[in-house]
């Protein structure tokens, strides 16, 4: 650990940490794309039951990397990295906290992320950050997307820091959305793919970001196949959050509209005991996990639907050029 580190950034993570219920298990230099140093930070649930400071039984901890002479001293940044660390506690209980699904049905886990972001090195006035994202289905396909994330310098006006607790949501969010317009292709190798966060993203008039409009029927079937997945077939039956910020960002809703869909379908006669609700978490029950024929069907479907498609009759010649 060099002396930077030893530093007001490492008491301030700290301290911000134990707020949320996290404890700091180590504290590492690394570097950036350009080889620039930075501060990693690796950060697990408080009270574990291991041998292993703050790394819980399942190996579940949260690694964070930000720029070494960052500060989060102002009002704004420590109450954005306060809200993003106890989130990342809650985030962590699930059994794979890297894991999110799509609105199309596919089960992602997001990781390899090189924060923070880094200047374009083609000319463009960009920020990138270069990250993977992998099929996370249980199954041996293998598939996955490498992804270069990025923002415009307009959109960086916004962002109160460019570091990973300011910009972790949208950036995996825009992700989601790249995927759900079929624009995001996953291959067992293959070149890094763009995937562009512009201020569409984002109100101005509201001051927050905007992905996709969704309905109650749309999130409480984002929540099931949620539930399914992370719980049912990654999670062997583990219960998983269910308010998560990130989710309410991505469906335009918000937290405590996500438990309410969660309730209804857990307590309402018409729900049909699909999932077990324990507070913000909710496991499957083997009535969901028997619907496992759709929700592959809603996968190969949304796999498919990122694949090229070819205009058959311009290939044959049909068409007029």
């Amino acid at each position: 650990m060099t002396t930077a580190l030893n530093s007001t950034l490492v008491s301030a993570l700290e301290a911000a940490a134990a707020q949320a219920g996290l404890v700091l298990v180590s504290a590492t230099e690394g570097s950036d794309f350009h080889g620039r140093p930075t501060a990693v930070f690796l950060l697990g649930l408080a009270g574990a039951r291991t041998g292993l400071i703050g790394v819980d039984a399942g190996g579940r901890t949260l690694k964070l990397e930000l720029t070494e002479g960052f500060v989060f001293g102002t009002t704004e940044l420590l109450a954005t990295m306060t809200a993003y660390l106890a989130a990342q506690a809650r985030r962590l209980r699930n059994p794979r906290p890297d894991c999110c699904v799509t609105l199309g049905g596919l089960p992602l886990a997001f990781g390899q992320f090189q924060w923070p972001f880094h200047r374009s090195t083609s000319g463009a006035d960009t920020y990138i950050v270069h990250g993977e994202v992998h099929l996370a289905d249980g199954g041996a396909l293998n598939l996955h997307a490498k992804v270069a994330a990025s923002v415009t310098l307009t959109f960086a006006e916004i962002v109160p820091a460019m570091e990973q607790p300011y910009a972790e949501s949208f950036v995996y969010n825009a992700v989601r959305k790249v995927v759900d317009q079929g624009q995001l292709e996953f291959l067992k190798s293959g070149n890094r793919q763009p995937v562009p966060v512009t201020t569409r993203y984002y109100s101005r008039w509201q001051k927050k970001f905007l992905f996709t409009e969704t309905t109650d029927a749309e999130r409480l079937e984002y929540l099931l196949c949620k539930v399914y997945w992370l719980s049912g077939v990654l999670g062997a039956g583990a219960p998983v959050w269910i308010a998560d910020p990130m989710d309410a960002q991505y469906l335009n809703t918000t937290e405590a509209d996500l438990l309410r869909m969660a309730g209804a379908e857990s307590g309402h006669a018409a729900g049909e005991g699909l999932i077990r609700l324990e507070g913000e978490f909710a496991a499957a029950t083997p009535l969901l996990l028997a619907r496992a024929p759709e929700y592959q069907a809603r996968l190969d479907a949304a796999l498919n639907f990122t694949k090229p498609q070819f205009n058959e009759s311009m290939r044959a010649g049909h068409a007029n050029m």
